[in-house]
């Protein structure tokens, strides 16, 4: 199995070019050697990056395809109000000419009730 490393690909300077390293680049020469991913570990978390960025995908698609939803049917419903607003409106309308036609009826019976009253008079 080859092995990657994350050093420099740099060839280190003989002992006597080099100057005196500090703790720190010590440290982290030392930190850096110990990372270390083998092919097998490499093509893994690739397939990891690949699966989540195409998860990632698919969440933003069907979030974008929930929102359109979302619109639709708060269109709908706005709608579905309006309808209802107009259809309440269209009832109140009907009631009132519906109570009209009671005053109106209950008006001819009364005509109707002298009209007979005054013809049975007559007729005796």
């Amino acid at each position: 199995m080859s092995e990657f490393s994350w050093e420099s690909e740099q060839q280190p300077a003989p002992a006597a070019e080099q100057a005196p390293a500090s703790s720190t680049e010590t440290a982290q020469s030392s930190a850096s050697a110990t990372v270390l991913l083998s092919a097998h570990d490499f093509s893994a978390l690739e397939e990891r990056i690949v699966r989540a960025v195409e998860l990632v995908r698919r969440e933003r698609q069907l979030r974008s395809e929930a929102e359109a939803r979302a619109a639709s049917a708060e269109a709908r419903v706005e709608h579905a109000d309006t309808q209802l607003r107009e259809q309440m409106a269209a009832a109140d309308d009907l009631r009132k000419e519906l109570g009209a036609l009671h005053s109106e009826r209950s008006e001819v019976r009364g005509r109707v009730d002298r009209l007979l009253s005054q013809l049975d008079a007559l007729e005796l």
